[in-house]
């Protein structure tokens, strides 16, 4: 007896849904919630542009989006904790594009190709015994 399987349609976008995905970077966590909209980026209740007043870090934010050329197409609410400005923009930089390839895997290509959806695996050293730093030692004196 053959059993018929009932083909996955590709995840798209519909006006009900929403897409969550997670993006990390140093010590900072990003949850994005994609939704069908008009463009808007939403970061712990502030428009991107109050959260992130750099515009270094509004260009980080927004590079997978213009990788894809979808900048008008989806809303986008993120919430976002730990760490510094800029590691916390690097994470909801690897969440957005992990989004959007959920979204839709045809964009997968793309954004790996630009290398969106690597994670950045730097992290800070830790302090190690006996030193005042990770690397720095405490002055040597002969006597």
């Amino acid at each position: 007896m053959e059993t018929v399987t009932e083909e996955q349609p590709q995840n798209t976008l519909t006006e009900k849904t929403s897409i969550l995905a997670t993006g990390r970077r140093k010590e900072s966590v990003a949850q994005v919630h994609l939704l069908p909209g008009e463009g808007k980026i939403e970061v712990n209740g502030k428009p991107l542009k109050d959260y992130f007043r750099q515009p270094t870090h509004q260009v980080v934010v927004q590079q997978p989006l213009e990788a894809t050329h979808l900048q008008d197409k989806f809303h986008i609410v993120v919430k976002v904790k730990g760490g510094g400005l800029s590691g916390q923009a690097g994470a909801v930089h690897h969440a957005i594009a992990r989004a959007l390839v959920k979204a839709d895997a045809s964009l997968r290509q793309v954004l790996r190709r630009g290398g969106y959806l690597t994670r950045d695996p730097r992290m800070k050293e830790r302090k190690k015994y006996g030193q005042k730093g990770a690397r720095k030692r405490f002055q040597w004196t002969k006597r």
